[in-house]
């Protein structure tokens, strides 16, 4: 979630429906996620005024929020090299 708003800030039904066009996910599993991702300063948010309907909540990352992200992906590189490296020894794959 941290990555879809490292570019641009983004509302929560954004987030969601970027979410779930690769997962099954329940939206309300994305907002109380929000909620505490912002109660521990990795986002903040703000009203934006929508031609659809009420005010969007926007959500953006901050720099704790930017290091955090950073941190995430370097553990998820390092696990994926694990078990991508279990994979090839697990079915005789040569390391090339």
């Amino acid at each position: 979630m941290l990555v879809l708003a490292a570019n641009h800030d983004r509302y929560g039904y954004e987030l969601v429906d970027s979410i779930s066009e690769k997962f099954h996910i329940a939206e309300g599993t994305v907002y109380p996620l929000l909620r505490r991702l912002t109660q521990e300063g990795f986002f903040t948010t703000y009203l934006k005024e929508s031609q659809e309907g009420p005010p969007r909540k926007y959500y953006q990352l901050t720099e704790q929020g930017r290091r955090y992200m950073n941190d995430l992906i370097l553990e998820w590189r390092i696990f994926n090299r694990g078990v991508n490296q279990i994979i090839k020894e697990g079915l005789g794959y040569d390391e090339a």
